[in-house]
């Protein structure tokens, strides 16, 4: 099987779960190969299964990834689906779950061509529909109106989709929470820091998981990633998820800022105990 990453994760290693996994399932007899997704000198067709792990530079690149996932979908499995990473990638699936009532963060969104409509009763965050890592998002407070329009007009420019939302300003004291689900099972929680500090600007480097430490969700928590995941369209087996969640406004029920299904951190690194059943969850996908 191959777990694919990307050439900056193979030549940084900040993925720290990549070489616990491959080393797990290779004790557990498997055979395995870590990859570049853009590698052309790879034979995909010779994997019985393709897990997408850090492709992290695809938000920069989506057409070509997009592609790639199709290609290797038509040779080999590919997890998750290559009709889900298509959903995925692109965040106005926001709208769709929260059609289906899913609790999600209020999210308005900008095409190029669309007049710029920005909030003038409070922080909010600019993001572009197409984006990983915190790249090009910004917070900004009220009458920040000029810095926020000149960040979406550069996305514009750039062909982006912009996402404009309130600041669920709870998460500077409760963080967000990360729900991870492996085999369609949940499998454990991370709380991490708000990432979006007022004053960096949208092209700054960012840390996307500050403060990182283990949680244990609600029940609410559980159930709204729970229905997050079942309005999946299609309903398809998912290998791993992650529902990143927040507070809603005035302490309402957690709402879900992002359903990562294309190459979420998994935080196997924070939570060891877990590694045993997301590789079995993977050699059964294999078999």
């Amino acid at each position: 099987m191959a777990l694919v990453t990307s050439r900056p994760q193979l030549e940084t290693g900040l993925d720290r779960d990549l070489p616990e996994l491959a080393r797990s399932l290779g004790a557990a007899g498997a055979d395995v190969a870590t990859v570049s997704w853009d590698d052309p000198r790879v034979d995909w067709e010779a994997f019985d299964l393709v897990v997408i792990r850090s492709a992290w530079d695809y938000s920069e690149r989506v057409t070509e990834f997009l592609a790639w996932a199709g290609r290797v979908a038509r040779l080999t499995v590919l997890a998750n689906p290559a009709s889900v990473v298509r959903w995925n990638t692109d965040k106005r699936y926001l709208a769709e779950l929260a059609a289906a009532g899913v609790p999600v963060v209020p999210t308005a969104y900008l095409a190029p061509g669309d007049a710029i409509e920005i909030p003038d009763d409070g922080s909010f965050v600019v993001k572009p529909a197409h984006g990983a890592g915190a790249r090009f998002a910004a917070r900004y407070e009220k009458g920040e109106y000029d810095t926020a329009a000149a960040h979406i007009e550069r996305m514009h420019a750039e062909g982006l989709t912009a996402m404009v939302q309130p600041y669920m300003a709870r998460v500077d004291e409760t963080g967000e929470r990360a729900l991870v689900f492996v085999g369609g099972r949940f499998l454990h929680a991370i709380q991490k820091g708000a990432v979006l500090a007022p004053g960096t600007a949208y092209d700054d480097e960012k840390m996307p998981h500050p403060d990182l430490r283990q949680w244990q969700p609600t029940a609410e928590e559980l159930d709204v990633a729970e229905r997050a995941l079942a309005a999946v369209p299609g309903s398809p087996e998912l290998l791993y998820a992650r529902v990143d969640l927040v507070d809603g406004a005035d302490g309402e029920l957690p709402c879900v800022m992002e359903l990562e299904l294309v190459e979420p951190n998994l935080f196997l690194f924070l939570h060891a105990d877990s590694l045993p059943a997301a590789t079995e969850e993977i050699l059964t996908a294999a078999r």
